[in-house]
């Protein structure tokens, strides 16, 4: 590797071998970047352990510890960009930019869909030349026997996404070295090692063609994507936010919305945004509404812009402002709370959990 010089020539001439010795124990950039994102690797692995460990696939409990773990305050949701695009890998030799992947926020990815899986803290760094970016894998297996409303969509509506699902023994964390975030993620069946834990293929229910349901109960389902489980029991802007979303919900069909904006990708999008649950829909809250107030979205069969006309538009900015307005009180409130619990609370023994690295 050529060394840029750091200073200027001296008048003084060292012998050429204590020049080159002097200049080999400088480190590199490259180096520099590479320690730097292997501590973050070991980080997040270890915690991935400790939070969501190798457990019995169907086992509620481990599931819901792991998700309110990865979801509050965790070095994960923490080192994700604003956005993340996450989907399986359907071929390793296929370039990021070629995959169909979907766009989450670190709420979702977090708190949906990252605690599926389980981990044995075992894990890779490497540097993809050919992404620019660096590839943290990680050991993992899933968590195929949860009951159906544990999963934010009927994955089972694509055969071979379900396969794919159960069958996958690495998580992938495209790490960005220039913003320190992950800019990536993927889970994928082509890992070196067995899944972590090993489970029997099972046979979902049929699709029945709806991303939501009620239940026996009343309840709406899937419950994950409710906020149940992530906002505390006694958040007062829980029913309001789904009361909200609900009221949204019709005013995203009435401009055309989900004919786009669902799991199935009817339009082959290469950056899917979904918008059919609650969780899904507040994490792109945001960038929704600045998309309809600038007419740029809907868009035709062809891609292009179509905005909606005047009264359809004017709903659905009143319906989504209330949404965001209860989602960012729900979310205040929150802090509040786990701010006043945190100071008095007693301070929590030390643990010294290790990530072990994969052979």
């Amino acid at each position: 590797m050529k060394l840029r010089k750091r200073t200027r020539v001296s008048a003084l001439v060292w012998p050429a071998a204590a020049l080159a010795l002097s200049l080999s124990a400088l480190p590199s950039r490259a180096d520099e970047v590479g320690a730097r994102v292997e501590k973050a690797a070991s980080q997040i692995a270890a915690e991935m352990a400790r939070l969501c460990p190798a457990s019995d696939p169907g086992d509620q409990a481990a599931f819901d510890a792991c998700r309110a773990g990865l979801y509050r305050d965790s070095q994960f949701k923490r080192s994700l960009q604003d956005y993340v695009l996450w989907g399986r890998q359907r071929d390793p030799k296929l370039l990021l930019k070629d995959s169909k992947l979907t766009q989450f926020g670190p709420d979702v990815l977090a708190g949906m869909y990252m605690p599926l899986f389980m981990f044995n803290g075992k894990y890779t760094v490497a540097y993809a030349q050919r992404e620019g970016l660096y590839e943290i894998r990680l050991q993992t297996a899933f968590r195929n026997r949860l009951t159906p409303g544990q999963f934010p969509y009927p994955f089972w509506h694509e055969a071979e996404k379900w396969s794919m699902y159960e069958k996958a023994n690495e998580v992938i964390l495209w790490w960005d070295a220039g913003t320190n975030r992950v800019k990536f993620a993927q889970f994928s069946v082509f890992g070196a090692n067995p899944p972590v834990r090993t489970s029997a293929h099972v046979t979902p229910p049929a699709f029945d063609g709806q991303w939501r349901w009620t239940d026996a109960q009343g309840r709406s389902q899937p419950t994950v994507t409710v906020f149940d489980g992530l906002l505390h029991a006694d958040n007062p802007y829980i029913g309001k936010l789904d009361v909200a979303y609900k009221n949204l919900a019709l005013r995203l069909r009435d401009g055309q919305c989900f004919q786009c904006h669902v799991p199935n990708n009817p339009d082959g999008m290469k950056k899917l945004v979904l918008l059919q649950t609650p969780m899904h829909a507040a994490a792109e809250i945001k960038r929704v509404m600045k998309s309809v107030r600038e007419d740029r979205m809907p868009r035709d069969e062809f891609g292009i812009e179509n905005p909606l006309d005047a009264r359809t538009k004017a709903a659905l900015l009143n319906e989504g402002a209330t949404f965001e307005k209860l989602l960012d009180l729900a979310k205040q409130w929150e802090a509040r709370t786990a701010s006043s619990m945190s100071a008095t609370a007693p301070a929590p023994a030390s643990a010294d959990t290790q990530a072990q690295r994969a052979q």
